[in-house]
């Protein structure tokens, strides 16, 4: 190596006997003594968060790992069942299925919700939450764009993750703008939308995360970090108890041809 060469990095190096992790000993300062959500959020943040921050993020992690035979949950599996010597294939293919329809929404509730709190003034009371929360929700519907964060495919009622994140960060004084205006979204776009919809539990893990001060553009890396043990225990049922087969032949058999010019 030549002496002018320099490619800094705050986060990991290593020598012959040793390895460093931001700033840290990894074997004496960080093993066994840093969970790993608490290590995931420092990594990104460049800061050691407190407890209280790491117990509303690590609900976040919770609420977003699995969910189900998920677009993702399903992708996986069919992976693994074509290319069982490849679980990292299986794995990535579950992940690249986080879009905008599925755990994207973390990412594009945050980032919706962060431009508005820069394009007003945050408000004092309950009472100017709704009503930024109704002119929000009214230019949304004006630019024919929809409210991320807004509705779920199976919970048509309530998610239930929701309240139980707003009351964890309430609990440790983390209820933010971004919840509070997330929040009185759900109290208001009936008036505008015209029907009533549930706040996703996707969308408050955004909320969350924007309180938290995490990048807003890095929000969906962290509901990818979440699915990602879902995913790995999918794939780890799926080898014990397998269903993909059965999925694709369902599909397979049961496939009609259509005339193209019909």
């Amino acid at each position: 190596m030549t002496d002018d060469l320099a490619f800094p990095t705050s986060l990991g190096t290593s020598t012959a006997d040793q390895i460093r992790l931001l700033g840290q000993d990894l074997t004496a300062d960080l093993m066994g003594k840093v969970g790993f959500g608490e290590l995931a959020f420092w990594l990104v943040a460049m800061r050691r968060p407190t407890p209280q921050e790491t117990r509303v993020f690590e609900a976040v992690l919770v609420a977003l790992a699995d969910h189900g035979f998920t677009p993702t949950a399903i992708a996986a599996r069919l992976t693994y069942l074509s290319a069982p010597d490849s679980l990292q294939g299986a794995l990535a293919a579950g992940l690249l299925g986080g879009g905008s329809r599925f755990l994207g929404v973390t990412e594009d509730c945050g980032a919706f919700l962060h431009k508005a709190l820069q394009d007003h003034e945050p408000p004092v009371d309950d009472a100017g939450w709704d009503a930024l929360a109704l002119t929000v929700v009214t230019q949304a519907k004006e630019a024919k764009q929809f409210v991320p964060g807004l509705g779920h495919p199976v919970h048509k009622v309530r998610d239930p993750r929701t309240p139980v994140l707003i009351a964890i960060a309430e609990e440790e004084g983390l209820r933010g703008p971004h919840l509070r205006l997330f929040e009185a979204i759900g109290r208001v776009h009936e008036q505008v939308l015209g029907r009533r919809l549930p706040l996703n539990g996707a969308g408050v893990c955004g909320a969350a995360l924007a309180d938290l001060g995490l990048p807003i553009e890095l929000l969906r890396g962290f509901a990818l970090l979440a699915r990602a043990a879902g995913l790995l225990g999918q794939l780890a049922e799926e080898h014990r108890r397998p269903i993909g087969m059965d999925a694709y032949l369902t599909i397979d058999r049961n496939a009609v041809y259509v005339d193209p010019t019909s």
